[in-house]
């Protein structure tokens, strides 16, 4: 598994870069720009009534716009998730039409932490460190399903928690 980024939790509004920022209002600007001025004069025919044009021109530039923070938003999420960014961002750029992005959404990992104990990369859906055995989730004694440290019931079985004897770093006050 690569070595992931790990970004606290100050940092996750900022989540799309300020070159991703920079890049869409240009290219927003371009698109608009590319509509009123280079494109109506290239026209052989009458222009289509002005409502249609502004709603078309800001469509078409808020796309554009749109692709360029969801790229932004992926070179900072990757590395979060031990995925290559260089990858990813390679995909969406040469996959038309935003299906690159649709592919990174469907197939990204998990987010990766570090175990309280040992400090080793474990993925966020294991209830137990794959290096020292610390159990960092709670979970079912009967049916080893994730649950939340206030139950007092299974969601799943019903099986009576209390009764599992969590490690004292699970149970709450």
């Amino acid at each position: 598994m690569r070595d992931p980024q790990s970004i606290t939790v100050n940092d996750d509004e900022r989540m799309i870069p300020v070159w991703s920022i920079v890049v869409a209002s240009v290219a927003f600007v371009l698109v608009e720009y590319y509509f009123w001025v280079v494109a109506p004069g290239q026209r052989h025919h009458a222009p289509p009534p002005i409502g249609f044009r502004i709603y078309f021109n800001l469509s078409w530039g808020i796309v554009v716009a749109l692709y360029f923070l969801m790229v932004g938003y992926i070179s900072k999420d990757a590395p979060r998730r031990g995925m290559s960014t260089r990858f990813w961002m390679l995909i969406c750029f040469v996959m038309p039409g935003g299906i690159g992005a649709v592919l990174y959404f469907l197939l990204r990992q998990p987010q990766v932490t570090r175990c309280p104990a040992c400090s080793t990369h474990v993925q966020s859906d294991f209830h137990f460190c794959p290096q020292c055995n610390y159990q960092l989730t709670a979970n079912c004694g009967n049916c080893f399903r994730t649950v939340r440290a206030t139950d007092q019931y299974c969601t799943r079985c019903g099986h009576e928690l209390a009764k599992d004897q969590l490690p004292t770093r699970l149970h709450v006050l």
